[in-house]
């Protein structure tokens, strides 16, 4: 039908391509609309296609793809990467696709911009999808304001465990990032080494300690936290490992699990089954690798992940430029943050922004994806006066009041 307005318009164009012969002259200057498959792709592409593909990208010239970049899929990996077109931009319709998202994909399109087609709105929106975005307008909801009469005991006990020799900062980087969030109380469990230290920098937290002068060698305080957190700077010691696992036989609270808690877990995989029911861990892309084993691209990855959540009924958060929460099976896709965030510490942060955010009621899943949220957007904040090489971990604690 649209084929028939255009002929009606011009007699000119639309020149068929059957094959190489038929390509046409594209010179640097000009601007190429892609509009060659959408996302019903479902085949391999013939090779006069592709060809004609490398021939859009010989030329130089701008290319703005319509929906989807042509012979990207919406729900597989590239089998081809010459079979695909690269666009400066595309024009999506309705909604973004889950391959603007991950890293492998990312990249055949380098902006993006949505296009209201006039589908219904309450269609879109109650229509069950496997990914969902996260912005404002998702965690605004979910957001529990302070009343006038509230007390810090009405916001929780968050303990933060971990730190060993010469890491102690980063219990110090997840306790401050813990009350900054909005826990009522923050304490940390760390070995001998770091009372000075963070009773010296951190004065706002209760600080518990180990018998040994350097690593964990025991678990054990007569407090009762609301939520805590586990493993920032902690290190894998045996005795380390050992006193992890008691700690979790007897644990009944609520759990997150970063850094080297992450590593004690791909070490000893039966700890896996002590974890609590949605119990939140925190990797980033080796951390996960070592989880769950390699993948050979992102959706298996993403299967692979949700196979691991499913089975110890876990919340997944894969750290990365667009971080995804995976619970229950579905994906919840961040959508802020800024490069700013490759930097050291970083995420001992998240890891108490969610704990703070556990201890004051939050449900599990909402205070992964309202934390994730919240700390992207802290450093986008950030990021605007310090730039992105000089963005450091304390400054996303600093601008976490102005985030939410």
């Amino acid at each position: 039908m649209n084929y028939d307005r255009i002929k009606n318009v011009t007699k000119k164009w639309p020149t068929l391509l059957k094959c190489a012969d038929d390509f046409p002259e594209i010179n640097a200057n000009d601007i190429i609309v892609d509009a060659v498959f959408g996302i019903g792709l479902n085949r391999p592409i013939e090779d006069w296609v592709k060809q004609l593909f490398l021939h859009f990208r010989a030329t130089k010239a701008f290319t703005l793809s319509i929906d989807i970049p042509s012979g990207l899929y919406p729900d597989k990996a590239v089998e081809d990467k010459e079979a695909v077109v690269y666009a400066g931009f595309t024009l999506s319709f309705a909604s973004p696709k889950l391959v603007f998202f991950l890293p492998e994909t990312a990249k055949y399109t380098v902006q993006w911009e949505v296009l209201d087609i006039g589908l219904d709105p309450e269609y879109l929106y109650t229509t069950e999808t496997e990914a969902q975005l996260i912005g404002k307008h998702e965690v605004l909801p979910n957001y529990i304001a302070r009343d006038k009469f509230s007390h810090k005991g009405e916001f929780g006990h968050a303990l933060v465990i971990g730190g060993s020799y010469g890491k102690i900062g980063a219990v110090t980087l997840a306790s401050r990032a813990a009350l900054s969030a909005g826990a009522g109380l923050v304490s940390a469990y760390v070995p001998k080494c770091g009372y000075m230290p963070l009773q010296a920098s951190f004065p706002e937290a209760m600080v518990i300690t180990d018998k040994d002068e350097a690593i964990l060698t025991a678990i054990d305080f007569e407090i009762e936290p609301t939520v805590i957190g586990f493993g920032v700077g902690v290190g894998t010691n045996t005795k380390t490992i050992a006193a992890f696992e008691a700690f979790l036989k007897t644990n009944k609270q609520l759990l997150v699990i970063d850094a080297d808690g992450l590593n004690i877990l791909s070490k000893k995989k039966s700890l896996l089954k002590l974890l609590p029911e949605h119990c939140i861990l925190t990797p980033h892309p080796k951390e996960l690798e070592r989880l769950i084993g390699a993948w050979t691209d992102d959706f298996d990855k993403l299967n692979k992940a949700k196979a691991l959540s499913k089975k110890y009924k876990l919340i997944l958060v894969l750290k990365g430029a667009n971080t995804i929460t995976i619970f229950n099976e579905k994906l919840f896709i961040n959508t802020t943050g800024n490069p700013g965030l490759a930097t050291a510490g970083t995420g001992d942060v998240l890891t108490g922004i969610i704990t703070g955010l556990l201890a004051q009621g939050y449900h599990p899943s909402v205070a992964a994806i309202f934390g994730v949220y919240l700390h992207g957007k802290s450093a986008d904040i950030a990021v605007e006066d310090f730039g992105y090489q000089s963005l450091l971990a304390s400054h996303i604690i600093n601008y976490l009041g102005e985030a939410l």
